[in-house]
């Protein structure tokens, strides 16, 4: 008895052990869905329809775990993000075209993080709200500056994914505490486990143009490049440890950054021990960090804002108002630190992802530092006018607008996705001749040889069922965001 339970006690050390290697990585990508966009369309959302759009909170986190995972899968088997899938695969024009609509999409998930962070250091510090989104270009250069992914080892990735788990984690303790603080009724639990099947309260007033900014500002497009690119380098540590690349070789030669980026290919052994530890990984922190963190803002808004005379023009000032006079003061400031480590984080990992489109897409190598003055030098320019032009009202609406257009932007830039992991001949890895694979139906398929060169593969590419969920979705969001512009043309945007 004790030699069976310490043999399964020694399998399970053993899986744990290996699933801890790949803590980190969906870290990062969980930032992507507790940006300060997510703080405006959440607030929003409570104040609009209260806790009914807690179900579109939910199914965003179900698309976006979903899509994350064929990202993923995409990553590991080609070796390339999608970005470079784009300009390995498509057509010239049509890379450049999509490289295009890619930009679109960073600038305004980066508008979002320079408006959220701006807000903050206002409230938190009493900075000008024109000198806070100026602030923000240099915030985090000095971290920027320092990162790279580009060798096989990941040690240094590592301190990286823990500085910026450690800022993620202090975005929900804070919102623990608010959560805590707040005057719920044992009736009113309820309600909010409700807010999570669907309603007819959803589509009351705005409710279909604001659950299309939630889409946007949880599906975010950014998060797509950055999660098939970001399991790469554990993929090249898998292999120099086992010997499929010689890693002192190439670093002789001063050719390892040439290598990893123009030949090396995850091998089949590789990908095996890695893939299903990042989907569940990735399952695991999106259905405590992202939701948790999500919903709290929605319960929060819709706790305090809902059926008052202020959530006619709800916005992060008249949330942090609120808590503070209605609670106590302290409670208003921990929701402003949560925006603020919140742009912290969404900063550092937007300005990643915006490298690996723009070294994707069209071959442009920039440091990440330089990428991130370019990226914000472009973003500010709108966010300062609205500042001095406008003022507050003007940024919660460009928060609002820069998540819808993201949403709207979402149906073109997974249609590259959705082609790439469907192909066989992109998906598919060869498989060394004399070596036996030992339970390969668990993660890919092989299916007889070439022709050409009498090699098998094993075919990676997604079943049928894989295809109709991600047509439901891509069909889902698509409506919703026609509907969406239809509702901006016929009311205006949340009047």
């Amino acid at each position: 008895m004790d030699a069976q339970y310490s043999s399964t006690w020694g399998k399970v050390k053993h899986v744990l052990n290996k699933y801890s290697k790949f803590i980190g990585s969906s870290i990062m990508i969980s930032v992507a869905y507790i940006d300060p966009g997510n703080y405006a369309t959440g607030t929003t959302a409570g104040a609009t329809n209260k806790y009914s759009l807690l179900f579109i909170v939910l199914v965003a986190n179900i698309i976006a775990i979903f899509l994350q995972s064929i990202c993923i899968k995409l990553g590991s088997v080609t070796g390339f993000d999608l970005a470079r899938c784009c300009r390995e695969y498509l057509p010239k024009k049509v890379n450049w075209v999509l490289w295009f609509f890619a930009e679109c999409a960073i600038i305004a998930t980066d508008i979002a993080e320079v408006i959220g962070t701006a807000i903050a250091l206002n409230i938190l510090l009493k900075i000008p709200l024109p000198a806070g989104v100026v602030i923000t270009i240099v915030d985090v250069l000095f971290v920027l500056m320092a990162y790279k992914s580009d060798t096989a080892s990941v040690k240094f990735l590592r301190y990286f994914e823990l500085f910026v788990g450690l800022l993620v984690i202090g975005v929900t303790v804070c919102f623990a505490i608010e959560l805590s603080k707040l005057p719920i009724q044992p009736g009113e639990v309820k309600e909010i486990l409700r807010g999570y099947a669907p309603s007819r309260q959803m589509i009351e007033g705005p409710g279909i143009t604001v659950a299309a900014s939630i889409m946007g500002a949880t599906v975010m497009i950014h998060s797509l490049f950055l999660g098939s690119g970001i399991v790469q380098p554990r993929l090249r540590e898998y292999d120099a440890k086992h010997g499929y690349i010689n890693l002192n070789q190439l670093e002789e030669k001063n050719q390892a950054d040439e290598f990893f980026y123009n030949q090396y290919k995850p091998s089949l052994e590789s990908i095996r021990y890695s893939l299903k530890f990042f989907i569940i990984e990735l399952i695991v922190t999106l259905c405590t960090f992202a939701l948790f963190i999500n919903s709290s803002i929605l319960v929060i808004a819709g706790n305090t804002l809902f059926g008052t005379d202020e959530a006619v023009d709800a916005d992060l000032y008249t949330i942090h108002k609120l808590l503070s006079e209605n609670l106590a003061p302290v409670v208003g400031t921990i929701f402003m630190l949560a925006l603020l480590f919140s742009g912290q984080s969404a900063g550092i990992v937007c300005t990643i992802a915006g490298q690996i489109v723009s070294e994707g897409h069209i071959n442009w190598t920039v440091k990440p530092w330089l990428r991130r003055l370019i990226t914000r030098g472009i973003s500010i320019i709108p966010v300062l006018g609205i500042s001095i032009g406008i003022g507050r009202g003007g940024l919660n609406l460009a928060l609002n607008v820069s998540q819808l257009i993201i949403s709207l932007l979402l149906p073109i830039l997974t249609l590259p996705l959705i082609y790439f992991t469907s192909s066989k001949k992109i998906m598919q890895i060869a498989i060394p001749k004399n070596r036996v694979l030992e339970d390969v139906t668990t993660v890919c398929s092989t299916e007889g040889t070439s022709e050409e060169n009498e090699e098998e593969y094993a075919y990676f590419h997604n079943s049928w069922l894989t295809m109709i969920v991600l047509i439901a979705i891509w069909l889902f969001v698509s409506v919703i965001n026609v509907y969406a512009i239809y509702d901006l043309s016929k009311n205006g945007f949340m009047n």
